[in-house]
């Protein structure tokens, strides 16, 4: 067993988990296959004339669907999907002209774009339970007795003033492949492991994608796929470590009771790997400054809930 140790604290800045339904953050033309990252983002491209020709419509949408392996019980159903996937196109194309002018961003179709806003908020914004007034009520008062532990006082980046104008952590290499979490309300998991992953590769030199299942199954103190904090999983990362994805893969695309399966006991000594933290620590609240240095400061990862 290789057990990797992050000696920096990991920073960790508690705010709305939001899933977007249509977006892709990249600077990108109107080509179709928008500037060649197509298949590495996932992201179908599209032209103008396929919002006025129909036929060209109906090549995109096929395509498309070929891309995402989409298939339609009935030719109703093909239809309405097609109409949906019209009306989100339109938005994308609408919202791109905006863009052009005052953002580096622009908006494609990925695996979504079937489906309306109503749709995709039912499946897959979920997570936290609103009665779950008594789990609100304990992660309010353990956050509250946390910061006046000092853990804001003692901000690691507090004096820091010499920063780069930018960082893209991709291009250092501390960011795994993206990961779908599917109708499972485990952004809390998530995000917690995307920003250990992150430390883990800064301090150590390796990427390594890490278990979400491990907090979903494993984690007492929250709720699987209804919901959860992010203190409460870095706890459990620095109490007990946390396993790699290939040996506690992801099941959260299964039924509920599959997906907040029993823990799973792994063999620590057969284990490929087991990362651990040495703690966390939040972002001063309200404060952009410190998220600032956070993120550009060369060992701030920060993880967004």
């Amino acid at each position: 067993m290789k057990m990797l140790s992050s000696n920096c604290k990991l920073l960790l800045c508690l705010s709305l988990c939001v899933s977007l339904l249509m977006i892709i953050c990249i600077r990108c033309s109107s080509s179709r296959t928008l500037q060649g990252h197509d298949d590495e983002f996932s992201i179908v491209g599209y032209s103008p004339e396929e919002l006025t020709s129909t036929d060209k419509l109906v090549e995109l949408f096929e395509s498309w669907m070929l891309k995402h392996g989409k298939s339609y019980e009935s030719t109703e159903e093909k239809l309405h999907r097609l109409e949906i996937f019209k009306d989100n196109l339109k938005h994308i194309d609408a919202r791109n002209r905006e863009l052009q002018i005052t953002s580096s961003y622009w908006l494609g179709l990925n695996e979504f774009s079937d489906m309306s806003y109503e749709e995709f908020k039912n499946k897959y914004l979920t997570g936290l339970k609103p009665d779950d007034d008594e789990f609100r009520r304990r992660s309010h008062r353990d956050s509250s007795s946390r910061s006046s532990a000092g853990y804001s006082d003692h901000f690691l980046y507090k004096n820091v003033e010499d920063l780069p104008q930018s960082v893209d952590w991709r291009k250092k290499g501390a960011v795994t492949h993206v990961k779908n979490q599917n109708p499972c309300g485990g952004c809390w998991a998530f995000s917690a492991v995307a920003a250990v992953e992150g430390i883990n590769q800064i301090v150590t030199g390796n990427l390594t994608a890490l278990s979400e299942q491990e907090l979903l199954s494993c984690d007492t103190n929250n709720f699987g796929c209804e919901g959860g904090l992010l203190f409460y999983a870095f706890e459990y990362i620095a109490s007990n470590g946390i396993h790699t994805e290939e040996d506690y893969p992801f099941v959260g695309d299964q039924p509920p009771d599959q997906a907040n399966s029993s823990c799973k006991l792994i063999d620590k000594a057969a284990a490929a790997e087991v990362v651990t933290i040495s703690g966390y620590q939040n972002v001063p609240e309200n404060d952009e400054g410190s998220l600032l240095k956070s993120i550009l400061a060369n060992q701030g990862h920060v993880s967004r809930h």
